[in-house]
């Protein structure tokens, strides 16, 4: 597009009152461009003269005033290029009005700075267009038939989408046909309720636009959002690709014969796969959907042999996990596994005890906790004079559900205390449970007829990937580890999205969920698969950046087929062919710009987002020196993750919290965006320290994009080797970790590092 230029300069808010506003039109005026200002541009008569300019040729505009994180809606047109300079939240707020006396004018300097950032971004971007597939179906794929994978289709289906479910048993239903009783899900919330799933799958049947297909397994996805391939196969049936799929069986085993663990085995299938373009060629045979939920489910925790030895399971007869009593309990009456006699009375242990006196059983939650109260009333139903103890260290009852803890706490045949189960044992045709730092300070013994062991729920992809995707990282989920099986790719900001685009996770395959949460949960997932579908068809990124229509742009003519892009992705969006070229798969991309950071030829960008549009705003910001002032102040770069760290630097900002002028913020999409070549180009420059300031990452990360902020510390620590080619310290450069709601951490993560730049001394290139 041919652009023409506007700069727009708001006064209100106290900008025309911090500012010299006549010499911020002048900067602008420098760069060739005219600059109008306004008292409110985001009232009636400033948006009418913006949509006037418009009308009158303008399509490429500069607005410098608020934040660009408010006002978004009314700043919005059409058709243009819009850059928002933020000169209330991060200059005015933020920082004293100069004394008219000074020298040194830091926060008019830090205004026309910001100004010339903008003004030089927009002549380096251009308007994206959105990516449209060729082969776009609107069909939705449902991996599981339990009572998650109904749901979602139904939902799915009412609002009119096709939708399949695939299910590897003989019969829907999963898990929930096989209870006894169901959670309360209304007032009084006291009594259990008969489960929902046979009415649920009566409905299934009734629904023109579901197939269902039983005895059937996912044998491989290909393709992307949209456009996926899927090939189905029959339990047991072998089914042969271009390449064998997933791995031939000498590779799943070491050079003991002993099989792989599920890390190494994905290791093990990346290497098999490196370079082959063969594995992700397209079925022909294979069947279109758009969106795929996976709902597969979960399996009973299984102890290992004597893992339990101290509470007797596997030794004594009549201690079972919690899966064992609801598969005896859905029979009729509750009966010894021993003698089959009448179960009297029933212990409930919710944790291991032993040395850990405060860890549950692994896979557990606030529903291990709501079925041991279920069973408990299980109990009490089959006998009036029957007795349930349990024993828990957490006792977890989210909602409403605390009203049916509530009901059992003041049933007289229902115990509960917190406290450690140290032993059980048997003393004839009794178990003899024996517990220490109860809530009644006293140790404590208890005979029951049987023992419940508390155990969790494994997700279905712990053991299988269950999707079996083609992709260059491997049929599964990446680094399964960290999210200990579970299928969900971020935990903290975006539910049922998994690591890959256009699946989505529902029910216990995300994380252990009752049969009320796995309903609830469906609906969210099948909201997710049709939003996925809409915004593909469109041409935009669906998630985190809904309604972006960038997607990454190769120029693969120098392209040297590193293949860091495609191993650094973490969301799988770029496979490659023989050779290790990239193959982008726009619709799978989250626009998080990773690949970008990550390519040391700098060739991959976006419309609106690039190696140079950084860089020029980089070269855009006037570094003094002592060709200026005797004692010129600093100049420090921050990029800054546009995610939590900008609009906790803009919250700041809101509550008039002060930090040093000197510093210059760029946001960035992600830090895993960040390119070294921008943090060399500042210190080339003269800038005298650049810090990266993001989410934060490890267990409990909190990173848009799941692994960007990682990689960027990795490569904060790499970055050593580019400053000694400068001759410059290697504490120039630090990457700080900022939650959103941490505003007031903003001043001294900030302060700190200048003063540390302040004892280092200004950067010797500075002048050259």
């Amino acid at each position: 597009m041919d652009k023409k230029y506007g700069v727009y300069i708001c006064t209100g808010c106290g900008i025309g009152d911090a500012l010299n506003i006549d010499a911020l039109c002048a900067t602008a005026k420098k760069a060739r461009k005219e600059a109008k200002t306004h008292p409110f541009l985001c009232g009636k008569d400033g948006v009418e003269m913006l949509k006037k300019d418009i009308a009158d040729g303008v399509n490429t505009l500069v607005i410098a005033g608020c934040s660009r994180r408010v006002n978004f809606d009314i700043f919005r047109f059409d058709g243009c290029i819009v850059d928002r300079v933020n000169l209330r939240e991060q200059v005015v707020w933020s920082h004293p009005k100069d004394d008219p006396s000074a020298e040194i004018k830091n926060t008019q300097m830090l205004a026309e700075d910001y100004l010339r950032m903008g003004m030089v971004r927009v002549e380096k971007v251009t308007l994206p267009e959105p990516y449209k597939l060729e082969n776009f179906t609107r069909k939705i794929l449902v991996i599981g038939g339990g009572i998650t994978g109904i749901s979602a289709a139904l939902d799915a289906a009412k609002v009119g989408y096709d939708v399949t479910i695939v299910e590897k048993g003989d019969k829907l239903g999963g898990y929930a046909a096989k209870v006894r009783k169901q959670l309360p899900v209304g007032q009084p919330y006291t009594s259990l309720m008969n489960p929902v799933v046979a009415d649920k799958i009566r409905e299934v049947e009734s629904i023109s636009n579901i197939t269902v297909r039983t005895g059937t397994m996912v044998a491989r996805i290909a393709g992307q959002p949209g456009d996926f391939t899927v090939t189905l196969k029959k339990p047991g049936e072998a089914i042969e690709f271009d390449v064998p799929f997933p791995l031939p069986p000498e590779m799943k085993v070491d050079a003991d014969g002993k099989e792989l663990d599920k890390d190494k085995l994905n290791e093990a299938y990346q290497e098999f796969n490196k370079g082959k373009n063969d594995i992700l060629t397209l079925d022909p045979n294979g069947e279109k959907f758009g969106a795929v939920i996976l709902a597969a489910g979960w399996r009973p925790y299984q102890p290992q042999e004597g893992e339990f030895a101290h509470l007797g399971y596997g030794a004594i007869a009549d201690v079972v996990t919690n899966h064992e009593f609801e598969q005896i309990a859905a029979k009729g009456k509750i009966v010894r596994p021993s003698d089959g006699k009448e179960v009297q009375s029933v212990v409930f242990v919710q944790s291991p005890g032993g040395l850990d006196d405060d860890r549950d059983f692994d896979y557990t939650g606030s529903v291990t906790s709501l079925v041991a109260l279920k069973q408990a009333k299980y109990v009490r139903e089959d006998n009036a004079d029957g007795k349930a103890y349990i024993i828990y260290q957490h006792m977890k009852t989210p909602g409403l559900q605390e009203l049916f803890y509530k009901s059992l706490q003041q049933d007289p045949g229902i115990f509960m205390t917190k406290g450690q189960v140290a032993q059980v044992s048997q003393s004839g045709s009794e178990l003899v449970v024996e517990a220490s730092n109860t809530l009644l300070g006293e140790n404590i013994k208890i005979k029951a007829d049987m023992v419940v062991l508390g155990t969790g729920m494994v997700p279905a992809t712990v053991d299988d990937p269950v999707i079996n995707l083609a992709y260059r990282q491997g049929p599964g989920f990446r680094d399964n580890a960290i999210f200990n099986g579970y299928a969900d790719s971020n935990f903290i900001c975006f539910p049922y999205e998994t690591q890959r685009t256009g699946v989505y996770a529902a029910g216990c395959i995300r994380r252990g969920l009752t049969i009320e949460e796995s309903m609830e949960d469906a609906s969210g997932a099948a909201l997710k698969a049709i939003q996925c579908l809409e915004s593909a068809n469109r041409g935009v990124a669906v998630h985190p950046r809904s309604g972006d229509m960038t997607f990454p742009d190769f120029f693969f003519q120098r392209c040297t087929q590193c293949k860091r892009c495609t191993e650094e992705c973490p969301f799988g969006a770029l496979d490659d062919d023989e050779k290790g070229t990239p193959k982008p798969n726009p619709t799978r991309c989250r626009r998080c710009g990773t690949c970008m950071g990550a390519c040391p030829e700098r060739i991959i960008g976006f419309a609106d987002y690039n190696i140079d549009s950084i860089g020029s705003m980089v070269k855009a910001i006037e570094v003094p020196s002592t060709d200026d002032y005797d004692e010129p102040p600093l100049r420090i770069l921050g990029l800054v993750c546009e995610n939590d760290a900008y609009p906790a630097i803009d919250v700041a900002g809101l509550n008039r919290l002060q930090f040093s002028a000197d510093v210059r913020f760029i946001p960035v999409r992600c830090l895993g965006s960040v390119n070294v070549i921008w943090i060399k180009e500042a210190l080339s420059k003269g800038m005298d320290g650049v810090f990266c300031l993001g989410c934060k990452h490890g267990d409990d990360y909190q990173c848009h994009f799941v692994k960007g902020s990682e990689l960027a510390s990795i490569r904060m620590r790499k970055i050593g080797e580019a400053l000694a080619s400068l001759a410059l310290e290697v504490e120039r450069v630090a990457q700080f970790e900022i939650a959103i709601d941490e505003y007031d951490k903003v001043p001294l993560i900030i302060n700190d590092f200048v003063k540390l730049i302040e004892d280092i001394g200004p950067n010797p290139l500075k002048g050259f």
